[in-house]
């Protein structure tokens, strides 16, 4: 098992202690804080939205990945333990992909903390070398990602999008390589 992956709670503890619930994006999550104040939002219309809100999310061997999403405010994340790979979609002719791990591992490029601005397209996945290193029932509660996201503006839903096939077919319309990308980013789709 790599050590860097593997932390001393196990994730069933972990969801337990936060009262975490399954997030529709995948994963876990607990809402941990929504700023009392609001400010207008340019990212939605200038709509008002919380200051900022804050929320533990949990990736496991079980729920590995979340699904392609957009959120219109930026979004921070900050790591508590494990490590995932976040592929980032900047819209653009052509898109651009970009791969981000956040882990613990800085001198392999790993990340403490990403910022995803606005208008960018992102999901999370634990590493599936992760999850194959997991022989055991106990190292597979032992293995994902634990993180903090700080959204400003504040989270609201309607701020928030799912990639849907179509989408994804018409980003990358027309690009050089577009059907092996499809192909890949499809498995991330949310169905509904």
């Amino acid at each position: 098992m790599p050590e860097y992956s593997y932390y001393p709670t196990g994730n069933a503890e972990v969801i337990k202690q936060l009262n975490m619930s399954k997030h529709p994006e995948g994963g876990y999550f607990a809402e941990t804080d929504r700023r009392p104040e609001t400010v207008p939002s340019p990212f939605a219309d200038n709509a008002t939205r919380s200051l900022a809100t804050s929320i533990f999310y949990l990736l496991t061997h079980e729920e590995p990945n979340g699904y392609i999403h957009m959120n219109k405010s930026v979004t921070y994340h900050v790591l508590h333990h494990g490590r995932a790979e976040y592929t980032l979609i900047h819209p653009g002719s052509p898109p651009r992909i970009e791969k981000k791990i956040v882990g613990t591992n800085a001198a392999a490029g790993e990340l403490r903390q990403l910022l995803v601005g606005t208008g960018v397209w992102k999901m999370s996945r634990v590493l599936p070398e992760d999850r194959a290193a997991a022989k055991t029932d106990e190292e597979k509660d032992h293995v994902g990602c634990l993180i903090t996201e700080v959204v400003v503006p504040g989270f609201a839903w309607e701020d928030h999008q799912y990639l849907t096939l179509d989408g994804l077919h018409k980003l990358f319309a027309g690009v050089e390589g577009a059907e092996e990308k499809i192909r890949v980013l499809s498995i991330f789709i949310r169905k509904n």
